[in-house]
């Protein structure tokens, strides 16, 4: 951190938001806060009931129950940002919280991408090999599983912050966009970017290449197992176990393609509208996503409905 100082005379910087579009900027506060509150509301009672139920004390439950830990995290480290720059318009960030801010939110993603394909690892062995299942997925290879996941997404994110608070930032230290998204900050940097640019080439490649494909690979197999069981009813039961997890699979990574993947406009006019949505998107990624997962997996899942009347139940019994 110190060595960053010294190269750049940035002590802090601006983060722009909506304040080019003031009249959007209370709805977006109201929207936003609220999202906050049903994720930490869906998420909490997600990891209490996977916590507390002892039926849900297997590798899928204990999965969900980190992936919804990591929903916590990740929109806690820009969601408050995020609302209090709507209500202080060109709101100032320290170089080191906008570095800690940048660090968590890249850590928080990555760990995600790989979660994600690790679930699906494990709903691949439940579906095509149900008989190994208890062998394959014991608590000796699922927490460490877990563990690796944390580990890989916030080693990536050391680099890539390390990368960026190197470069010198010259005076024009506005950032346009809610939070300290790495992408936002290296535009700002007056020094050549391209190294940092090549190492997000790779990250993205290991982050959303790799699990991508393994998730498409597992589901061609979990897909043709299921077609083979004989009853409809068997067809079901085995669909509904994996359509959760493939439903938060596509919202995640449908918009970080989006959002990583899409050709930048070159008509003036089309910038302010993709400068906008350069900005909405990710925020709709942070925020509406880690929303979605507990009510998928909630909606779509008897065992986590089951857990959640009899914790309701039992509350009210002991009052």
């Amino acid at each position: 951190m110190e060595k960053a100082n010294q190269t750049s005379p940035v002590v802090g910087f601006i983060l722009l938001g909506l304040s080019a579009h003031p009249k959007l900027e209370k709805m977006f506060f109201v929207l936003i806060l609220l999202m906050y509150l049903v994720i930490l509301l869906g998420n909490g009672l997600l990891i209490l009931v996977t916590i507390l139920d002892s039926r849900l004390h297997t590798p899928m439950y204990f999965f969900l129950g980190n992936l919804s830990f990591l929903d916590i995290c990740y929109t806690t480290s820009s969601v408050p940002l995020v609302l209090d720059g709507f209500l202080t318009p060109r709101k100032t960030i320290s170089f080191s919280g906008c570095a800690i801010q940048m660090f968590l939110s890249f850590a928080m993603a990555g760990t995600e991408c790989v979660l994600l394909g690790m679930m699906a690892f494990d709903r691949y062995v439940a579906i095509c090999n149900p008989l190994r299942y208890p062998v394959v997925m014991s608590k000796a290879a699922y927490v460490p599983m877990a563990v690796s996941s944390w580990a890989v997404g916030g080693v990536a994110s050391l680099v890539h912050t390390s990368l960026a608070i190197q470069l010198p930032f010259c005076g024009d230290n506005i950032i346009n966009h809610f939070a300290c998204e790495i992408l936002a900050v290296l535009k700002v940097a007056c020094a050549d970017i391209s190294i940092n640019v090549i190492s997000m080439a790779v990250t993205n490649v290991i982050f959303l290449g790799v699990p991508v494909l393994f998730i498409s690979v597992s589901y061609v197999f979990i897909i043709a197992t299921i077609l083979r069981i004989p009853s409809a009813e068997g067809r079901k039961k085995a669909f509904s176990t994996c359509s959760a997890h493939l439903t938060v699979v596509v919202i995640f990574y449908g918009t970080l393609f989006f959002m990583y993947g899409k050709p930048k406009s070159k008509d003036p006019l089309g910038a302010d509208k993709e400068d906008l949505a350069d900005k909405l998107i990710p925020l709709f990624y942070g925020v509406v996503t880690p929303m979605l997962n507990p009510i998928i997996y909630s909606l779509r899942n008897k065992d986590v409905k089951a857990a959640v009347k009899n914790l309701v139940a039992q509350k009210h019994s002991s009052h």
